[in-house]
């Protein structure tokens, strides 16, 4: 048995222009409107990198009112209601930005890296230039997108 707080993956049938889509959610119980503990997170970084991963962090929680938030292997995670959508996290030398859908995302300006099945991840370095404009987009696309998946899934079981 999974803890009350911790992760569920949710594999749910949605219909697509006529055919039938899997969707596979990682799923928090324990997300909440504002996790204290997230903010204490913030506060534990270094200060470059805790104002970079303070800034995203603030417009991902920005994206809509049914975002919900809490730590989740030790970083700050936003979810979409309980699906999660996105996360900071903060390295040595960089902040990452990442989608937990970020393999399915559009990104025509480049920034996403990463190989695996799901996820992808814009790395953020204090004196490093960043189009604002592709982020800020990439976090409303990718927002937009678990929103979608969640509004389907609703949709298949009525």
């Amino acid at each position: 048995m999974r803890p009350r707080d911790g992760p569920e993956i949710v594999t749910a049938t949605a219909p697509a222009q006529g055919e039938s889509t899997v969707s596979e959610l990682l799923r928090f119980t324990g997300s909440v409107r504002r996790d204290r503990a997230v903010d204490h997170w913030m506060t534990k970084r270094p200060g470059e990198l805790r104002a970079i991963a303070k800034r995203w962090f603030e417009v991902i929680r920005g994206c809509g009112d049914d975002v919900r938030e809490l730590l989740h292997d030790g970083h700050p995670t936003a979810c979409v209601k309980d699906a999660a959508f996105a996360y900071v996290n903060a390295f040595k030398a960089h902040v990452n930005v990442g989608f937990f859908r970020g393999a399915e995302l559009a990104d025509p300006e480049g920034l996403l890296e990463g190989t695996g099945r799901f996820m992808r991840h814009v790395k953020l370095r204090s004196a490093q230039e960043i189009d604002e404009r592709a982020l800020r987009g990439l976090i409303r696309t990718a927002y937009a997108d678990i929103r979608s998946r969640l509004e389907a899934e609703s949709d298949g079981a009525a």
